[in-house]
């Protein structure tokens, strides 16, 4: 059911692809970043903050016509190349406790709409309309939605097959990251790729829903806009990156508040008594250790919160969920937080140290106090998303993170 396509990716050429290759915008603090644009003229950064050319800080429609200008430069410069025969990418990122390994390609636009590409969480109509106006202006998709698959025996044995050749590229990034890509180049190993798409029931974004939203957007207005659509031209499709779900890690956000909605410390715990069985821990990090079983930091000290199974309703796939539970039991009706998203009182943190934080952060008087959770599994992230609905906002930390400028597709 699911249809994917090779395409003719613009990538950097081989010489330079350790230097263009960049982690997202966000992962870097003002002082990394502007290093990097400082000392490295081939960081994709060069592209997606065209201001810094001009020492100036640019943003909306002008911002989007000097990324266009910007790629451009790229292509004439010879620091990008475009194939001249449609591919499937392989990827696979490689550190000391974890690899994985999929496949950039171009997914369809119609299976978003049928469904067959499956969602979980919401989206911003104003975010969905400023990307598809990004996307529309610079004429190229650099940021591919990340997709899991169910783990077929088939597909690993074709990719398997295809790793043993030499890659297109190989290089460690400072983070001690590996990252090899082979370009798959031939049409009997993409059409049996793309037989067993089709025969597979979906597809799950797991990274990348304003992302594929504005896809959808982008393709409507250009549809509307070519009296002479055939739905083959590139705007029907976006770039995507699959992965079996097998390959795909999840990690949980931790909750922080900045106060207690009011209550005193003794009232907050007899409010929480309500629904959980509550143990104040020994000195020390206290984690969770299971699903329903939440860790809570207050006032210098350690809880365990176990939910009183008897007195919570588990209606569906989203009732289930540990950052469901949270918000129905405690940060709605006790901290008086219904938007998760928006509300100033709430901060989430994630990451290998971040219990850690959350207790600091908390000791120094910045939030009153903090949950943590253990991580949702990608059955949970599937029940969820075959049912239609929701996850609330920062349910998943998901992993790997690709890095940026290996691989383009034109629009």
């Amino acid at each position: 059911m699911a249809t994917i396509k090779p395409f003719k990716a613009i990538r950097p050429t081989k010489d330079k692809v350790a230097f263009v290759a960049s982690k997202s915008y966000e992962e870097y603090d003002m002082e990394e970043r502007n290093a990097i644009l400082a000392y490295n003229p081939f960081s994709f950064l060069h592209i997606i903050n065209p201001g810094f050319k001009f020492h100036k800080t640019i943003s909306g429609k002008e911002r989007f016509k000097l990324v266009h200008n910007r790629y451009l430069e790229f292509l004439e410069e010879n620091i990008f190349l475009q194939d001249e025969n449609p591919c499937f990418y392989l990827y696979q990122i490689e550190n000391d406790d974890f690899k994985s390994l999929g496949f950039f390609c171009a997914t369809s636009v119609d299976d978003y709409t049928a469904d067959i590409i499956k969602k979980h969480e919401d989206t911003l109509r104003s975010r969905e309309e400023l990307f598809a106006d990004y996307l529309n202006t610079v004429g190229f998709n650099a940021e591919p939605v990340l997709m899991t698959y169910k783990n077929n025996p088939e597909i690993a044995q074709l990719l398997s097959q295809q790793i043993n050749n030499t890659p297109e590229y190989d290089f460690t990034t400072t983070d001690r990251v590996r990252h090899q890509v082979w370009k798959v180049v031939e049409s009997d190993v993409i059409h049996q790729i793309q037989e067993i798409f089709e025969a597979s029931e979906a597809l799950y974004i797991a990274d990348g829903h304003h992302r594929s939203a504005s896809s959808f957007l982008l393709r409507e207005e250009l549809k509307a806009r070519n009296p002479s659509h055939t739905g083959n031209e590139a705007y029907n499709f976006f770039m995507s990156y699959l992965i079996p779900e097998s390959e795909v890690r999840i990690y949980e956000f931790n909750r922080m508040v900045k106060d207690l909605n009011g209550f005193s410390k003794e009232g907050f715990l007899i409010q929480l008594d309500t629904y959980y069985r509550i143990e104040e821990k020994d000195d020390g990090i206290y984690k969770p250790s299971k699903k329903h079983h939440f860790s809570m930091y207050l006032d210098g000290r350690f809880y365990s919160l176990y939910l009183r199974k008897k007195v919570y309703d588990f209606t569906d796939a989203l009732s289930t969920l540990d950052t469901q539970i949270l918000y129905k039991t405690i940060l709605e009706p006790i901290l008086g937080i219904s938007d998760l998203r928006n509300d100033s009182r709430i901060a989430y943190g994630y990451g290998k140290y971040n219990l850690l934080k959350m207790k600091d952060t908390i000791d120094n008087g910045e939030f009153a106090v903090g949950f943590s959770l253990v991580p949702i599994t990608i059955d949970e992230v599937k029940a969820v998303a075959d049912e239609g609905l929701v996850m609330p906002p920062k349910s998943t930390y998901i992993e790997p993170k690709l890095r940026s400028g290996l691989s383009i597709y034109k629009l």
